[in-house]
């Protein structure tokens, strides 16, 4: 049977158009600058981005056209392969289906490709020289220094110096698609230097990595930033995923009832979901579930607080209404370094508030056991973030078989993990622990949260 297949589609089904989720959304609670007391406007965020991805941050126009160039770099690995995952079906002894898109087929190893090549392409349109950006876990990073290769522009590279140490192939492979690398906190910015006299052990965290590198934007002539996640382009540009998978999905005579995604800051979340969500919006798919899955060390989504808070631990960045754990709370280091955020995406913490997805929360420990399950019936080695979505998938499985239900399943393989065989190698080893939260640490950061006054 077809459904039985890989499936892959050809270069002529690559979207020509990115969807804007924020046009079908109620109107959100807009950016706050809380220097001047006032919403944040274009001229705000000039500084550190370029004209054109500022004007797609604040578009609520539903369907964005993909520039041609964009879609001809596309070809080099989309559209990506849907697969039923017939073997793990089996070992579950489930009557659901599963799914899952496979966005490790891209060059860098990840989803995060589908929104590095855009940016790079309209900063370089723009006659950006020079792009400062952070990294967790070195996808992000990895896809724009590629990114900024094609383009023939400077990448510079903050990565969070506990995946710095944990997965030094990926720092190598950045160097050799030609970026600079540096450990955060680095001895390199202001933000850093504060941090290390403060804490000289500090392991690092998203939110400050990501203040580094706006610092380098700001004291650096030609250099804007770039982001992997959490703001209104990305989302838009990773829903190439979620776009590609209806269609595929509709070649086989299926539409899921389940579509699950891991959450640092919601770009891949965002990428297989919003295009489906957009049919649960419509009334067209009005029991499809969204699901978001978080690591119990940094659960946002679920035990954070929906509220104003910086993007980034030293708030150079406006204030945004999301679920929040506190834009100074430092995570444990797990080995999902790139689900290691201190705030969700306004826009999926606002899809979360109005019912439109749910969440779950699960332990390192039981993310890698079904992460090598996984592999084992797959054979497919998922990255740590990643694995978090086949934990969930697997938990819908089997709770499908308690109830004789047969249903769809969906999720997001968002990445690869060839660089992070030294986790597997621990998690073997029965060396992992599961990391928690601290909610008094929580607690403690919540009190600096801005203060926003519409």
């Amino acid at each position: 049977m077809l459904e039985d297949k890989k499936i892959i589609l050809s270069e002529k089904d690559i979207p020509r158009h990115w969807y804007n989720i924020v046009a079908d959304l109620k109107p959100m609670d807009p950016p706050f600058n809380t220097r001047t007391g006032k919403i944040a406007t274009k001229e705000d965020f000039l500084p550190i981005f370029c004209e054109d991805i500022i004007d797609q941050e604040m578009s609520r126009e539903r369907f964005i056209e993909i520039p041609e160039e964009v879609v001809h770099t596309y070809k080099i690995w989309r559209p990506s392969p849907l697969i039923r995952a017939k073997h793990l079906e089996k070992f579950l002894d489930t009557p659901a289906k599963i799914y899952f898109k496979n966005e490790g087929v891209s060059p860098s190893g990840s989803h995060k490709s589908n929104s590095a090549i855009p940016q790079a392409y309209y900063n370089k349109k723009c006659g950006v020289k020079r792009i400062a950006t952070e990294t967790g876990a070195g996808q992000w990073g990895s896809a724009l220094a590629m990114a900024c290769g094609f383009y023939g522009m400077e990448c510079v590279v903050y990565m969070v110096k506990v995946s710095f140490e944990q997965k030094p192939y990926r720092k190598i492979l950045m160097q050799v698609y030609g970026a600079s690398v540096f450990s955060s906190p680095s001895k390199f910015t202001e933000v850093g230097r504060k941090v290390l006299d403060t804490d000289p052990s500090s392991p690092g965290s998203l939110g400050i990595a990501i203040s580094e590198a706006i610092e380098d934007v700001v004291t650096h002539k030609d250099t804007k930033y770039a982001l992997g996640s959490v703001l209104n382009h990305v989302a838009l540009h990773q829903t190439v995923i979620g776009i590609e998978a209806k269609k595929q999905m509709e070649i086989i005579g299926r539409y899921p009832d389940i579509v699950i995604a891991c959450l640092g800051g919601g770009s891949n979340f965002s990428g297989i979901s919003f295009p489906f969500i957009m049919d649960k919006i419509n009334g067209t798919h009005k029991n499809l579930r969204a699901i978001a899955v978080e690591p119990s060390a940094c659960p946002k989504l679920t035990h954070g607080v929906f509220a104003y808070d910086y993007g980034d631990s030293s708030g150079f960045t406006p204030a945004m209404k999301m679920y929040t754990l506190g834009h100074s709370f430092i995570p444990e280091g797990t080995h999902a370094g790139g689900l290691r955020y201190h705030g969700a995406s306004p826009i999926v913490s606002a899809i979360v508030k109005e019912g439109l997805a749910e969440t779950a929360v699960v332990k390192q420990r039981e993310v890698f056991d079904a992460a090598i399950k996984f592999t084992k019936c797959e054979g497919i080695l998922p990255a740590p973030e990643s694995a978090h979505a086949i934990k969930v998938a697997i938990d819908e499985a089997l709770k499908a078989k308690e109830e004789g239900i047969s249903k769809t399943i969906l999720f997001n393989l968002s990445g690869h993990g060839h660089f992070d065989l030294s986790a597997y190698e621990h998690a073997l080893a029965g060396d992992l622990g599961d990391c928690d939260y601290s909610k008094e640490e929580v607690e403690k950061n919540l009190k600096f949260l801005p203060e926003v006054k519409l």
